[in-house]
């Protein structure tokens, strides 16, 4: 499954590769992108390697469970950030998604368009039920992704998620097959 892609009009969903580990790093490395990610800031990039290199893996697995997608730009391939993807139980029908990009893309539609492809991917090639999402409570970027799409806020996590500032709250987030969806 290695050269598995999503596209849109202006968005391709590759897998990622080891050729944007570097890239992948710097993205890690940026204090206001770690912000609200529970992952912390890695201490160098033999740390990103290692955890990269496993979802590399997964990515080429005959029966991919755990996806993770370097978001590219389509008409220049200039990488803007990562897209995660992982099913649960074929029983559920359920998958929960992430996504982070650099700050140069934000609140211009990527994350909201990269997520919308992959709702599409979800419900209509793989047949899931429901898609979920998490996100700090102060995050009120993605909350605004998150809505834009049409999920639901389901509930609230107190003190789930351990930040670099401390303990925050989590908003849980889905969307069912069933959903009206907001394009």
């Amino acid at each position: 499954m290695n050269h598995f892609t999503l596209t849109s009009n202006r968005l391709r969903l590759r897998f990622i590769i080891m050729e944007d580990l570097e890239l992948i790093h710097e993205l890690h490395c940026l204090a206001v992108v770690d912000q609200y990610n529970t992952l912390g800031i890695p201490a160098n990039i033999a740390e990103t390697r290692a955890v990269i290199e496993p979802q590399i893996i997964a990515n080429i697995q005959e029966n991919v469970s755990r996806y993770t997608f370097a978001i590219e730009r389509i008409d220049d391939s200039l990488f803007m950030g990562l897209f995660g993807l992982t099913l649960g139980t074929k029983k559920n029908q359920r998958a929960e998604v992430y996504y982070k990009l650099f700050p140069d893309y934000w609140n211009k539609g990527y994350a909201t368009e990269a997520l919308n492809l992959v709702l599409d991917y979800c419900f209509n090639k793989l047949a899931l039920h429901r898609v979920e999402a998490g996100c700090a409570v102060a995050n009120v970027a993605s909350i605004a992704v998150l809505e834009k799409v049409g999920m639901t806020r389901e509930g609230r996590g107190r003190q789930k998620l351990a930040l670099q500032s401390g303990w925050s709250d989590n908003y849980e987030y889905a969307i069912l097959k069933t959903d009206k969806r907001h394009y």
